[in-house]
């Protein structure tokens, strides 16, 4: 993740650098230009120009492209008052169908290739968690466009809806980046050496893209629109500095004890912390600080994606844990 001074950031990206010094300094942009309908060369085009050929506003093209290149910035007030949040629909909107339509089913096509010389009862534990996966993203996308979008459209109109707020939206705003990351740790550390190390590489490679991505999406859900809804909400108000920079995931891994193979055989099967202590004659503390040691050694956060490693791992029969 690229990592600069806010002041450095102002000298960067301005509306009139030319737009392919703008993709040059962060190639990864060429996702957002793409969603925005931004396509063909730039040739000598500022940023300004560019988005007034494509009809978009360029400072809020800009508060795009800043958070989705820097993982601590975060936009002023005065910036977000200024910006149009029709186009941060716009670029979300197109980036539910980049998900949907292209980005998973790659993912799908890449996967089903690699597992396709391990055993049928491996492929079904893996393919199983990718599915569920899956479904979790259509399900938080088909809120975002059949709930939020609606909402804030009508705020736009003038229309304001009492049994609603964008503060639902957060209460519902599910994080859709642990189960990528736990796939992405399976298919590093548990995967059998029948599968093809460069399939592995290519699909990797493709996780490790799309999780960055959905990072930025989330990020451009929490930093812009959510508190530009805010303030279409109430006009008056003011906002909160911004919040505290984000943790980076921790790097550091060891194996599993016997006692925390016990613990995760537990947690796959389904067993509640109070019912894994009565098991264990432990205390519920103890059962939290082993599920917490777990999910640090092997990288997995999601009780699924444990399930699925304790199956790879050969902890736990496999047909007794997919039905």
């Amino acid at each position: 993740m690229v990592k600069i001074s806010y002041l450095c950031l102002v000298k960067l990206f301005k509306d009139n650098m030319k737009m392919a010094g703008l993709v040059e300094a962060n190639y990864h942009l060429l996702a957002v230009l793409s969603r925005l309908g931004i396509e063909g060369a730039f040739g000598e085009q500022t940023v300004r120009e560019v988005c007034a050929k494509n009809r978009l506003d360029a400072d809020t093209f800009l508060l795009i492209c800043n958070v989705y290149t820097f993982h601590d910035y975060r936009p002023g007030e005065d910036l977000l008052r200024a910006g149009r949040v029709d186009d941060i629909l716009r670029y979300l909107h197109q980036s539910h169908d980049y998900y949907l339509n292209q980005a998973l089913v790659l993912l799908a096509s890449s996967l089903e290739a690699l597992i396709a010389p391990c055993p049928p009862a491996r492929q079904k534990a893996v393919w199983k968690f990718f599915s569920d996966y899956k479904a979790e993203l259509e399900k938080h996308f088909e809120y975002e466009e059949g709930a939020v979008i609606p909402y804030i459209q009508s705020l736009l109109l003038g229309k304001r809806h009492p049994d609603y707020s964008i503060d639902r939206f957060e209460e519902n705003h599910t994080n859709i980046d642990d189960k990528l990351s736990d796939l992405k740790n399976l298919i590093m550390k548990s995967l059998p050496p029948e599968c093809d190390p460069h399939r592995r590489t290519q699909l990797l490679t493709y996780i490790f893209t799309l999780q960055r991505d959905l990072d930025r999406h989330t990020c451009i859900e929490d930093d812009i629109l959510v508190p530009m809804v805010r303030l279409l909400e109430d006009p008056h108000r003011h906002l909160s500095p911004g919040a505290a920079v984000r943790p980076q995931e921790g790097e550091e891994r060891d194996e599993l004890s016997d006692r925390e193979k016990e613990i995760l055989v537990s947690v796959a099967s389904g067993l509640l912390n109070k019912e894994i202590a009565d098991l264990h004659h432990i205390s519920i503390n103890t059962v939290i600080t082993h599920r917490k040691n777990i999910t640090r050694k092997t990288g997995i956060k999601t009780v699924a994606g444990l399930t699925a490693y304790a199956i790879l791992n050969n902890l736990i029969d496999i047909n007794a844990a997919i039905q």
